[in-house]
């Protein structure tokens, strides 16, 4: 007799098909597809991850789809990236905060990104695009503040697009914190998406608006990576 298999997919398994059914498709996505992303997101925990926020939890149990270990999210003494998948159409990672640390204003060209406070407080400001300039090598212009506030987990999860939602954005973290992030499509140099970095320069006359102006990368932001240690992934072929 046949077996039929009755696993339950783990949070991450659910994310990771339901990106690959949105992003790899030719259209882009409607607004009910990146809902219903969103409210995946929603529904998952640090623990889905393989990341234990105090360090509490015991290492869960050997099997098909986890490993043994987990990190501790609080115990980060630098801005951490856990690389959970990537692939030409979206990719998924975590962010882990030690208090006190800052991302920088940052934009995400030509992307759409899903991005879930999983635990902590963290100060967000984020900006639109009103007129900008490609100046040479350099980039400025006028912005709009979209977020410039606290955000405390738990929160919905936010979604930015390529021209607006707050594609350009920084993190300041209040206490550690991690956030879960999928993007599409990824960063890429060779593509012509780059990670650009600038200062803003809020307008006093008007409120709500500021000059942001591309820097280079700063000399004290470091990222360290970790690996994976939440519930394997299974991944799908699919035309890119």
């Amino acid at each position: 007799m046949e077996m039929v298999c009755t696993m339950e997919r783990s949070k991450i398994q659910v994310i990771y098909d339901a990106c690959n059914a949105v992003f790899s498709q030719k259209e882009l996505p409607t607004f009910q597809q990146i809902q219903w992303l969103r409210n995946l997101l929603d529904k998952t925990k640090a623990i889905d991850l393989g990341i234990d926020e105090f360090g509490f939890c015991e290492s869960p149990p050997s099997s098909p789809t986890s490993v043994e270990g987990l990190i501790r999210g609080q115990g980060v003494c630098n801005i951490t990236y856990i690389h959970i998948h990537e692939c030409d159409n979206f990719s998924i990672g975590v962010f882990c905060f030690p208090a006190g640390r800052i991302f920088p204003l940052h934009d995400h060209p030509r992307m759409t990104v899903l991005s879930k406070l999983l635990y902590g407080s963290v100060y967000v400001k984020a900006y639109d695009w009103v007129k900008v300039v490609n100046s040479g090598c350099r980039t400025y212009g006028l912005a709009g503040s979209v977020v410039d506030g606290i955000l405390k987990a738990p929160c919905e999860a936010s979604v930015l697009f390529p021209g607006s939602g707050g594609n350009i954005h920084s993190f300041a973290a209040l206490t550690p914190c991690a956030i879960l992030d999928v993007l599409s499509p990824p960063y890429s140099e060779e593509l012509g998406r780059p990670s650009t970095y600038f200062s803003d320069f809020p307008i006093p006359s008007l409120p709500g608006y500021a000059i942001l102006e591309e820097k280079d990368l700063p000399d004290d932001l470091a990222v360290i990576g970790a690996p994976y240690l939440g519930p394997r992934i299974v991944t799908q072929n699919y035309l890119s």
